[in-house]
């Protein structure tokens, strides 16, 4: 699923690389804490949380995922906005909770990593 079609689903505001919303995305990695992340590495993996500062940027690029999604509308700062931007990482902020963009994505197709650490 590529991100255009995520950001429909979940009513997303797009916050940096708009350009690059034609990233597929095939699995999901939900976390507040970044270390889970880690083990849900991919490239074609979108991470969504409510952990909203430099740390999830880090990790993200750390990681090779190319989006995050902030929920409940927790827009991040103008430093992290730059950091993502610089870096290539498109945020996207929904309105939705955790367990509902969750939801809505698992019942569009998209799983959890591989190791199923969502």
């Amino acid at each position: 699923m590529q991100l255009n079609q995520l950001k429909e689903l979940l009513k997303c505001e797009v916050l940096t690389n708009e350009d690059k919303l034609d990233i597929e995305v095939k699995q999901i990695c939900a976390a507040e804490l970044m270390s889970n992340v880690l083990t849900c590495i991919g490239t074609n993996t979108l991470l969504i949380t409510g952990l909203n500062n430099m740390q999830v940027i880090r990790t993200a690029e750390m990681s090779d995922i190319p989006a995050v999604i902030f929920i409940q509308g927790r827009k991040p700062n103008a430093e992290v906005i730059k950091l993502a931007q610089d870096k290539g990482i498109v945020i996207l902020v929904t309105e939705y909770s955790l367990f509902t963009s969750c939801g809505i994505l698992y019942a569009s197709g998209l799983r959890c990593g591989l190791d199923g650490n969502c």
